[in-house]
């Protein structure tokens, strides 16, 4: 560190010493800090932070020396491959290779809109298809004939990786640079590629179970690419319990079950998956099951009813007319993800067997509308006062599902 120099006496400093680099701090803002780093016959400045780490850009390090380092490696791979980094992205294997061959024609669907035609997401299997072992991606997408996906579109969930040792773009199938965070791995899947080049992959993340580590808290769409089902098996397992031998329980989903047997459920879905065991033998009252289908719900990182369509079906429920009402609901439904849509449909299918006990369990649609508006619709900012204002409104959504399950979906 040198202090309060000028990048004039920074440059005399390090003339000559290619990689060499000083701290100082700026003349012309006193209390900023400047990293002048010799690199090409010149000396460069960056403006320097500090949260807990060192920075210049996005990255964070331990140590200058390690900033440095990283910056080096870059500098040297932009000013010497800059043709290579340009073409990166205008040629990549993943046009022919592994995912995007195999799930080309995997895109979202939807299917009738008519009466008497439930929406169902169509399983497609793609032929073995040879490919060379160029990289990991390979391995990793080569799904075979017996291993089919429903086609449901889902985006990668990229995040910065440090790999170790050489490692190479699962898109470009060029080589990644830098100390630390060289590129980014798909937290769902484990595909590994190029920052720049993840604005390209298209939404075809195919989630390995492995990844996977709860049930619980889990994004939908994740969980059934996941297990490879139409629905959450949480979903599935919990509503045939109840279908089995709880349809006629009086207040049905009102009743709370024991917390702790419910947290007991939500441990052995984490724990089991779909061979956790709920049977009456273990849980006798069928109230512990609604409670952990509920808890299911509200515990959704993205509700049912999704965030970004939250308003639209607020909306929808605002309209007086009662057709124009319907309608309009049933084109925000057509909005919704489709594991979303299908998880809902399904859902709104076993509330209306609710409903059609309704003389023993005491449940009718608004009373069903009461309990799961705020559970599979939440407003997208976390507002006490909109959740309050909405709330007669989320009821009466859920309401207007359920006696029309048949219409709407």
């Amino acid at each position: 560190f040198h202090g309060i120099i000028s990048r004039e006496q920074a440059d005399e400093i390090l003339a000559g010493v290619e990689g060499a680099y000083i701290l100082r701090e700026s003349q012309r803002q006193p209390g900023c800090y400047t990293l002048a780093l010799r690199f090409g016959n010149q000396t460069l400045n960056y403006r320097l932070f500090y949260d807990g780490k060192h920075f210049v850009g996005e990255k964070r390090f331990e140590s200058i020396h390690d900033l440095v380092t990283d910056g080096l490696i870059t500098l040297y791979i932009e000013t010497k491959a800059s043709e290579y980094i340009s073409k990166m992205t205008t040629n990549p294997i993943y046009e022919h290779i592994g995912y995007a061959t195999l799930l080309r024609e995997k895109v979202s669907r939807r299917l009738s809109r008519t009466k008497n035609e439930s929406r169902k997401a169509s399983v497609t299997s793609e032929e073995n298809t040879p490919v060379e072992k160029i990289t990991s991606l390979v391995r990793r997408a080569a799904l075979t004939q017996n291993d089919n996906h429903f086609n449901y579109e889902k985006a990668h969930n990229f995040k910065v990786h440090t790999f170790r040792g050489p490692h190479w773009c699962e898109y470009c199938a060029n080589f990644m640079w830098g100390l630390i965070a060289q590129g980014v791995r798909c937290s769902d899947c484990g595909l590994n590629v190029h920052k720049q080049c993840s604005k390209y992959v298209p939404n075809d993340c195919q989630p390995d179970l492995k990844r996977i580590k709860r049930v619980y808290c889990c994004d939908l769409t994740t969980l059934v690419k996941a297990h490879n089902t139409q629905r959450p098996m949480v979903v599935d397992s919990c509503i045939r319990e109840i279908e089995a031998r709880g349809l006629k329980s009086e207040g049905l989903y009102r009743v709370s079950g024991f917390t702790e047997h419910i947290e007991d459920v939500k441990m052995a879905f984490d724990r089991d998956g779909d061979k956790a065991d709920i049977s009456a033998t273990i849980y006798p009252d069928i109230n512990i099951i609604a409670g952990a289908l509920k808890l299911y719900f509200r515990d959704l990182p993205i509700p049912v009813i999704t965030y970004d369509t939250y308003s639209k079906f607020i909306e929808a429920a605002k309209i007086s007319n009662p057709d124009e009402r319907l309608e309009a609901i049933h084109e925000v439904l057509m909005l919704l993800p489709a594991a979303h849509y299908e998880t809902l449909r399904y859902l709104m299918i076993h509330l209306k067997k609710v409903t059609l006990h309704e003389k023993e369990n005491f449940m009718n649609a608004e009373n069903l509308g009461i309990v799961f508006g705020p559970t599979l619709m939440r407003p997208p900012e976390d507002s006490t006062l909109a959740t309050l204002n909405d709330m007669r409104y989320q009821k009466l959504i859920v309401q207007i599902l359920i006696e029309n399950e048949d219409v709407l979906f």
